[in-house]
């Protein structure tokens, strides 16, 4: 009987000869097609065609060795979506989001998008504000900070004044996004610090930082190592003082990378958006609590004033203008449309019931954490869904909570330890973030196996051993 290539190949096998520095990795050559290459090099291009069954199961066993999506709880990033937005992914991956002439329907769909989150924001005049989607919250956060440089640019220039030195006021706990946008586009940072009575920016001792050259102040909600909001409300009124008594008037963005698509849902009362009139542009990720898989962003400006119009490009759309802002060219469009079906499939109350629903599991688990005799919670989740606690002090020198990290990695849980910034760096924390797919059940399977590795360490009679004590998680 002839062989069926087919099925030999779906059988295929990789495995490594050598370790991840070797130069090839071997096919089980059991299960192949006669006269098929069981060697493959590892850092060059292969000379001979593979069969797609072939190609496919080696980066199949290949990413077997990643980590499991839904237990990585360092991550803000959506892990799971429902089986029709995966349909239409898969239906709507080839689309190219910078071609607006080409995909004018989805560009249009763009346009639904930013306006709806506009409004959830409280943009005073939908109809005169400005936005788009990006690849990420990251390139959002380039181009608001990009804007408040060249607005302050113009400012200066229109009154013959020098624009060398333009600074930024920020946080010292802000996403490392900020520190390149900084180094990308020549700005200096004015980095605030972190303490244990100011744990993040709050507008004490503003003035010292803000001057002239000040193109704009940087307010976090959902500050990434404990989940906080900065009170964009007491900034604000900090900046109003300041420009009643020097004539400087400086404006907020607000990195609402996770908060920004919580709050609006969850605390509806706090004031952090563009009710707040210093407030000139806001960014957010669909690609985490928009529950889009990666990667969206989304970015907002109050009105065309505050997006200077150099930074603006326009095409042809419709027989129209389409206007268009970006860093990146060519992206994927498919996240664009998978954020306007989840607006469609959920809408503002079944955003609201999800949003709530990490909540309520984020506070079990403070509520459960708090309980261990080993722990101090620093954030109980009740901003956005995170959970920040530390090892209380003294209370042991066998163990640490980067060893207690590495043992629940051995459960497949990804529970990041790290230190805090600045005043508070002496400070190690574990975190987990609480996203959409995380339910009530699988969060008492991760306290039991918490408390079970408690004490596993609490009954070592000598230190652990370790090289070197570390973090395997960057922000």
């Amino acid at each position: 009987m002839a062989e069926n290539p087919r099925t030999t190949a779906r059988h295929t096998t990789a495995r490594h000869t050598t370790n991840e520095g070797g130069e090839s990795l071997e096919l089980n050559s059991v299960f192949v097609r006669p006269g098929e290459a069981t060697e493959l090099p590892r850092f060059e291009l292969p000379r001979d065609r593979a069969l797609p069954e072939t190609a496919y199961q080696i980066v199949h066993d290949e990413a077997m060795l990643d980590g499991n999506a839904r237990l990585n709880l360092a991550t803000f990033v959506s892990t799971w979506m429902d089986d029709e937005a995966r349909r239409l992914y898969a239906e709507t991956v080839d689309k190219n989001m910078i071609d607006k002439d080409e995909y004018p329907q989805t560009a249009a769909i763009e346009e639904r998008c930013w306006r709806m989150i506009a409004g959830l924001w409280n943009v005073p005049d939908v109809g005169e504000s400005i936005g788009t989607s990006t690849i990420g919250s990251s390139e959002a956060c380039m181009l608001g900070g990009l804007a408040l440089k060249r607005r302050w640019q113009a400012g200066r220039r229109a009154g013959n004044k020098s624009t060398e030195r333009p600074n930024i006021v920020l946080s010292t706990a802000v996403q490392v996004c900020w520190e390149k946008f900084c180094n990308y586009f020549e700005v200096e940072p004015r980095w605030v610090p972190i303490s244990a009575e100011h744990p993040m920016l709050d507008g004490h001792e503003l003035e010292k930082y803000v001057d002239e050259n000040t193109i704009g102040v940087v307010a976090i909600m959902g500050v990434t190592y404990t989940g906080a909001y900065e009170p964009v409300a007491e900034i604000a009124a900090k900046l109003d003082q300041i420009e009643e008594d020097t004539g400087l008037d400086v404006r907020i963005h607000v990195d609402g990378a996770s908060g920004g698509m919580v709050a609006p849902f969850c605390q509806p009362d706090l004031e952090w958006d563009f009710r707040v009139e210093r407030v000139a542009s806001i960014n957010t990720s669909g690609h985490k609590y928009g529950l889009v898989y990666p990667g969206v962003g989304w970015i907002v400006w109050r009105d065309t004033d505050a997006l200077p119009e150099s930074m603006i490009f326009h095409c042809s759309y419709l027989g129209g203008d389409m206007p268009t802002l970006a860093l990146n060219f060519s992206r994927p469009g498919a996240q664009v449309l998978l954020q306007y079906y989840m607006f469609l499939r959920l809408g503002w109350e079944g955003y609201r019931r999800v949003q709530q629903g990490s909540l309520d599991v984020a506070q079990f688990l403070s509520a459960e954490i708090g309980t261990l005799a080993p722990f101090e919670l620093v954030s109980r989740g009740d901003t956005i869904p995170v959970v920040t606690w530390r090892l209380k002090e003294g209370y042991t020198e066998m163990w640490t909570l980067y060893d207690l990290s590495d043992r629940l990695r051995m459960k497949g849980w990804l529970v990041p330890a790290y230190p805090l910034a600045d005043d508070l760096a002496h400070v190690t924390v574990l975190r987990i973030v609480v996203r959409v797919g995380l339910g009530r059940d699988l969060a008492s399977a991760l306290i039991k196996d918490l408390a079970g590795e408690v004490s596993f360490l609490d009954e070592l009679d000598s230190p652990m051993p370790r090289r070197g004590a570390g973090s395997h998680f960057h922000h």
